[in-house]
């Protein structure tokens, strides 16, 4: 071997030598700070649920308590509810800064969109002439909507209220067959047809149409609607006290 080729060759053995030392230098801190990332993202996102969980408790106990001094909001599940408790017909869902409620959403019948929008005209009708008689539904307020996927319409009924789920549901086919007036979900597919009779098949149409939110949010929380009532009635009897001071 000339003294030109060995010098060649030194070359590239040094070079390759200096090449793949150079490259694992370079990469193995890369896979240190990807292990340390991944590592730091896991004990993030266990800070984060931990955290989630003992805003959930604390909000759950304001809820108990009735604790209206701060607004609050509340992210929920998307079956619902934290913790899978039984009730009368299924899940019980939780007590949210805004009370309980719910949104259904299901298919109007074909041909039925006018009449769906005639029931409103029938719930203002009534409350006007007696401003109670949706007293025992203990409601916050209701809100229909209709709107359309394709040629199909669609009925949404959101309504948030002082009693549990399931209880609302009962008491509403109780408060109907005894004013003898029809509900709006007869005009709905799939309703049961003997739900005056008929009280879990009701709720399980109730409940297979429901779709949970994910965050429910309020100014003043827990607050029932008998509770907003005296709070103003006291206002307004100060204020007229104020008046007669004047």
């Amino acid at each position: 071997m000339s003294k030109q080729q060995f010098g060649e060759t030194t070359r590239r053995k040094f070079l390759g030598t200096a090449t793949a030392a150079t490259a694992a230098s370079l990469t193995a801190p890369a896979a240190g700070n990807a292990e340390a990332a991944k590592s730091a993202r896991s004990v993030g996102t266990t800070k984060l649920a931990e955290a989630n969980s003992e805003i959930q408790a604390q909000l759950l106990e304001r809820a108990k308590e009735g604790d209206w001094t701060k607004p609050a909001a509340m992210a929920i599940p998307k079956e619902g509810y934290f913790t899978l408790e039984q009730g009368r017909y299924g899940p019980i869902y939780p007590k949210t800064p805004a009370n309980y409620g719910f949104t259904i959403v299901a298919k109007v019948k074909p041909g039925r969109d006018d009449i769906v929008r005639q029931y409103g005209k029938t719930i203002e009708k009534a409350v006007a002439e007696s401003p109670f008689v949706l007293a025992p539904l203990k409601l916050h307020y209701l809100r229909w909507v209709l709107f359309n996927i394709g040629s199909d319409t669609y009925f949404m009924y959101q309504g948030i209220f002082d009693t549990d789920f399931d209880k609302y549901t009962e008491d509403a086919i109780m408060l109907f067959t005894q004013a003898g007036v029809n509900t709006v979900f007869e005009n709905l597919e799939g309703f049961p047809a003997d739900w005056k009779t008929n009280t879990p098949a009701f709720v399980k149409f109730v409940r297979e149409h429901q779709c949970p939110s994910f965050l429910e949010y309020g100014e003043y929380p827990f607050v029932t609607a008998d509770e907003v009532k005296k709070a103003l009635k006291v206002k307004a009897a100060m204020s007229s006290m104020l008046d007669q001071m004047q």
